[in-house]
């Protein structure tokens, strides 16, 4: 299922949408065993820091339509406000995961024929789930990878195939952007 926060409270009167609490809720998250058997934000952001911290320049950071995930992250990461402008936003985020982010549905944009969410463009590429179910964090991320990886193959892979469906584009442009915010990061 993914790492379950423990310190996220609806009851308490954490931020939420109650229409996204009430979808996760359908989808079998349940906030109350989280709340009881979770880890603490505070933990995950250590444990998070040292292994991005010692190997930032190795990693590659794969997302589908992720600004909010960025953003979540970014806070348990730093315990800080958010910038407020979307250039400082994703500075932040270069300073901390590095130019090796790339979001799914950002790409896509460049790609004839690929559209809509996680589920769509991965059957569009022929990529089956294979584990979990939609909506769950483990599932989703197993998926959202195997769909980076096949995309990348078929439609940035080598230009001296002479594939008329690839972008023609080199996969680095499109590094640290995360969709809905490339207007002012790039």
């Amino acid at each position: 299922m993914g790492i379950q926060l423990r310190d996220f409270d609806i009851e308490r009167g954490d931020h939420h949408s109650a229409d996204a609490i009430e979808f996760l809720k359908q989808q079998g998250i349940d906030f109350l065993q989280n709340k009881e058997k979770g880890i603490y934000s505070s933990d995950f952001g250590w444990l998070m820091e040292r292994m991005v911290v010692h190997n930032r320049s190795r990693l590659t950071w794969v997302t589908f339509h992720g600004s909010y995930d960025f953003g979540y992250l970014m806070k348990i990461l730093t315990r800080k406000d958010l910038p407020m402008d979307i250039g400082g936003f994703m500075e932040e985020v270069e300073k901390k995961f590095g130019k090796r982010v790339y979001d799914i549905k950002h790409l896509i944009k460049r790609c004839q024929g690929l559209y809509g969410g996680l589920e769509k463009v991965a059957y569009l590429l022929q990529v089956r789930r294979v584990a979990g179910k939609s909506h769950h964090a483990g599932s989703d991320s197993l998926l959202t990878l195997q769909t980076f990886m096949r995309l990348k193959a078929v439609h940035f892979g080598s230009f001296l195939n002479n594939n008329k469906d690839h972008c023609s584009l080199s996969l680095d442009q499109f590094g640290g952007v995360l969709h809905g915010l490339e207007l002012e990061a790039h």
